[in-house]
């Protein structure tokens, strides 16, 4: 348990005239308790209330995990037969019937919500999400430095997986590659999302999947990675040259380059999210590519590989220090090529301090 994150939950919940909050396994749940519990057949919720001790429910068998911990635990055996009682018995253990018993929508699941719910059938279940994000926004000065492990951990292994590509090379198997450098260089096995490998015409694509195209003198190939490090992560981003391109296609990464250095510079204590955006955007519109920039300028970065702030074009939420996202503009010619540069940021009083410093410019592979 995190005493000073859970007095800060208290104090939140009444500030946002919330009875309680209730949370299932993830990232939220690890942040508030340290309790890992896998998302499984088995329901698991925990519920918050002001000023008194964590409720769990939970499977008899994970019980050990509670040993020494303040809370009150209402385990259910095997039997589903017993699980509605249970959860019906830890509910009502709160009077929390007709009150307001605030959720996460992105995380909770039916299953967890159908038996709170049934202890609690006149409750009002408005979304908390920002109740739990505020706290979980600001990072503290460990959680940066996960993030900065993690950085260099990804960094790293895509240093060791370069000169193993070739030509002819499935965006697969360099995936794979990546994957083991990964590993090698100190990521926990649960890394933020599989790398993302892709060129020419599949690099045109941002949320590209791994195929078994060969890459080709001519290409792009973007390799958007991350790893995990104490249970916080990175999300990079660098894209490279196989053998020699086309004049337009160094030039759009150039284009990229500044865009990123753009939005870097805007990431200043106090600035809208929505400026960063803007910065990096600009670059890539007064270029003639505007439209071929599709999506946000970045995300939050954490325990989750995308969360709150998110650095958008319309998010006035101003940059406050101890926050940690992505500066990612990215160029994208349909059917052709693209091109995408990503970096990891965190604001710090002084100003922003990025914390990758991978080579950014374009480089040949293959």
């Amino acid at each position: 348990m995190n005493p000073t994150r859970l007095a800060k939950l208290s104090a939140a919940l009444q500030v946002s005239h919330l009875d309680a909050i209730v949370l299932n396994a993830g990232p939220s749940l690890v942040y508030l308790t340290g309790l890992h519990f896998h998302l499984s057949e088995r329901p698991v919720a925990v519920i918050f209330t002001a000023g008194q001790d964590p409720v769990v429910i939970l499977p008899e068998l994970e019980m050990r995990k509670l040993s020494g911990l303040p809370v009150k635990a209402f385990p259910y055996p095997e039997n589903p037969a017993a699980w509605d009682g249970t959860f019906r018995a830890a509910v009502t253990s709160l009077g929390l019937d007709g009150k307001r018993i605030g959720v996460e929508p992105r995380q909770m699941r039916l299953l967890e919500f159908r038996y709170v719910k049934s202890g609690a059938s006149e409750a009002d279940f408005p979304d908390a999400s920002d109740v739990v994000s505020r706290l979980r926004v600001r990072k503290d000065a460990d959680e940066v430095a996960a993030i900065r492990k993690a950085v260099r951990v990804a960094q790293s292994a895509l240093e060791a997986t370069l000169p193993l590509i070739k030509t002819g090379m499935t965006e697969k198997e360099i995936s794979g590659e990546l994957v083991v450098q990964l590993l090698r260089h100190g990521s926990q096995s649960a890394m933020p999302f599989a790398p993302i490998v892709s060129g020419g015409p599949n690099a045109a694509n941002p949320h590209a999947t791994p195929s078994d195209r060969k890459i080709h003198p001519g290409d792009l190939l973007v390799v958007d990675w991350g790893a995990a490090v104490d249970g916080y992560v990175s999300d990079l981003t660098r894209t490279f040259a196989v053998g020699e391109v086309d004049e337009e296609y160094r030039r759009i990464h150039q284009i990229a380059l500044e865009a990123n250095a753009a939005g870097r510079a805007a990431c200043k204590p106090g600035a809208p999210c929505l400026a960063v955006d803007k910065a990096a955007r600009a670059v890539i519109e007064k270029a003639g590519y505007g439209q071929y920039f599709t999506h946000r300028t970045g995300h939050g970065i954490g325990m989750e590989g995308h969360e709150e702030p998110y650095i958008r074009g319309d998010n006035a939420q101003p940059l406050e220090p101890g926050m940690a996202f992505t500066v990612e503009p990215g160029i994208y010619l349909p059917e052709r090529n693209g091109v995408r540069i990503e970096d990891n940021v965190v604001i710090t009083e002084e100003g922003p301090e990025c914390l990758s410093d991978m080579a950014r410019e374009i480089q040949v592979v293959g």
